[in-house]
């Protein structure tokens, strides 16, 4: 009861239907966060793609000047190269029997899956366990890869992956409540300018359609998308 309660007052307190300034409606974000935890902070973008057609998928990853303030927990798949990922800080690292372990029914219980190219085969066979939860390595996302070391330090320095949803959304991790506002405005800026460097050019019409930005608990707050555009232009 009190949880709805509270919810009842922060939905009187902004207007659902207006698009805020992105200085705006960080400062909303955090001002109308009730939870008793460090809420985690989303941004999500509504895409003018169409989803089913392959040239116009809108995946890769972005690294965030300030990090999501979640401990990242890394998985690899390397064999040479096995001391370095865990010398740049992976929490695991294996290969055939590590794959056997996640066949069998290990606990999926980390954030990225890195592989080395010559593991992919083993990894590959894993797909339909780990694809479902978004930890398949894959090119694209820059998690199959021979620098292993640099990969691992980025993902667990703030690098986070992104991919468009069946409806065309991407939702992506900014931070958290009690980041300063300059810091939660910084890494959607980063964000933003990633999408818009990502825009297929099969993509026709309005490409960032809305974008709405909310806490864990708290209620999704429109941004203007004009106002970020403005914004990108000044820190270009």
């Amino acid at each position: 009861m009190a949880v709805t309660k509270n919810r009842a007052d922060v939905e009187r307190r902004y207007d659902k239907d207006t698009p805020y300034t992105p200085t705006d409606a960080v400062d909303l974000v955090k001002t109308l966060s009730f939870a008793k935890f460090d809420e985690s902070v989303d941004i999500a973008f509504q895409l003018g793609i169409d989803p089913r057609q392959a040239d116009q998928i809108v995946r890769g990853t972005v690294s965030l000047p300030h990090g999501t303030g979640k401990e990242v927990k890394v998985v690899v798949f390397a064999n040479d190269q096995a001391k370095e990922a865990e010398e740049a800080g992976a929490d695991v690292v294996g290969g055939q029997e590590l794959a056997d372990e996640i066949a069998a029914g290990r606990a999926l219980d980390w954030d990225v899956t890195i592989a080395t190219p010559d593991m992919m085969p083993v990894v590959g066979k894993l797909g339909q366990i780990l694809g479902p939860r978004g930890l398949m390595p894959n090119p694209k996302s820059g998690t199959v890869t021979k620098d292993v070391g640099k990969t691992v330090s980025a993902f667990k320095a703030g690098r986070v992956e992104y991919r468009n949803d069946r409806y065309g959304n991407v939702h992506v991790p900014v931070g958290r409540v009690s980041f300063e506002p300059e810091q939660l405005i910084d890494n959607v800026v980063e964000i933003a300018s990633e999408l818009k460097r990502a825009k297929p050019s099969s993509s026709k019409g309005k490409y960032v359609k809305k974008i709405t930005i909310s806490s864990t608990m708290g209620p999704g707050i429109k941004i203007d998308s004009s106002a970020l555009d403005d914004l990108l232009k000044e820190r270009a």
